[in-house]
């Protein structure tokens, strides 16, 4: 029984690692394994000034590297590899490391995050947050007395274009079809709202500027043309994805692939498996609720290896 881990949290953002903060403390002595993208989404995020306790913006890797640090600190043992594959029904769970390794542990916390949807247009890498975002809410503050425009057509979209009206000056909803997938409440907000502007049955083709986003080129479907949009700030709102796959078939899942949880609990179907952060949140994704998510988590565990 001696290799056996306390628990095992896989994913290493906000919630992954105050997961291990937390647990940690609790002398439950963690394994995280960081995967992919240590630290998440925070890591191209550049200025954080939402995030309690810091007077002036922070930058998000280095907030993510501060949980990082104070993770190790307290005793986490941090793996940086990637999970291949889980067996998570047994008493003791199994996790498959890309090194060949395999972790057996009582309990297991899942914190792999979510990522945004992108177009996947070739120049959008070099415009992440620097003009180009996929989170009004993080973002939206810095676009005060700008022109922005949001691309999509579904809750998302909407929420974030309204959202965006409290700092813009003017705002453009740029949707590939003719009507919105949104609920006719959001779409009935936006039609009454004069900063809002629709471009209708349009792509955006190309990302354009020096070290910042300044136009976008977009290719207008029904009149088979062209034109080129100057803006300060693009939103894109097409969805996010969930990083489960790894889970599929073990653990039960809503039809977008976002963990189900029990009511006011991190605590999964499966008995001594726990989610937390934007793998089982669709609603706030922010690092704030993802922390405390992870807090509940390591919390939870205690108490049930207790």
């Amino acid at each position: 029984m001696a290799n056996i881990k306390e628990v095992t949290i896989i994913g290493s953002g906000p919630a992954g690692y105050t997961a291990a903060i937390y647990s940690a403390r609790a002398n439950l002595k963690p394994t995280l394994v960081s995967g992919l993208q240590p630290g998440g989404q925070l890591t191209i995020t550049t200025d954080v000034e939402n995030y309690p306790g810091y007077e002036n913006p922070i930058q998000g890797p280095w907030l993510m590297e501060q949980m990082q640090k104070q993770a190790k600190l307290v005793g986490t043992e941090i793996l940086n590899t990637q999970v291949t594959k889980v067996e998570l029904n047994d008493s003791i769970k199994k996790i498959f490391l890309d090194d060949g390794s395999i972790i057996e542990t009582k309990t297991a916390i899942i914190s792999t995050g979510a990522q945004a949807r992108w177009l996947g247009l070739e120049n959008e890498e070099k415009f992440k947050g620097h003009g180009l975002s996929a989170c009004a809410t993080c973002d939206g503050f810095f676009f005060k007395d700008r022109k922005v425009a949001v691309i999509g057509g579904g809750n998302s979209a909407a929420e974030e274009a309204l959202f965006l009206t409290k700092f813009a000056s003017e705002v453009f909803l740029i949707h590939r079809r003719d009507q919105l997938r949104a609920e006719k409440i959001l779409q009935d907000r936006l039609i009454n709202n004069s900063k809002i502007k629709f471009i209708w049955n349009t792509k955006v083709s190309k990302f354009i500027g020096d070290q910042d986003l300044q136009s976008i080129e977009l290719y207008h479907l029904d009149k088979n043309e062209n034109s080129n949009l100057d803006l300060d700030g693009v939103f894109i709102a097409i969805g996010h994805d969930p990083a489960t796959k790894l889970f599929e078939g073990q653990i039960d899942m809503d039809s977008e692939g976002y963990i189900i949880t029990k009511p006011d609990s991190t605590e999964t179907s499966l008995e001594g498996v726990y989610a937390a952060g934007d793998v089982k949140d669709k609603v706030y994704r922010q690092a704030i609720t993802a922390a405390g998510m992870g807090c509940m988590a390591a919390l939870e565990v205690e108490k049930f290896l207790s």
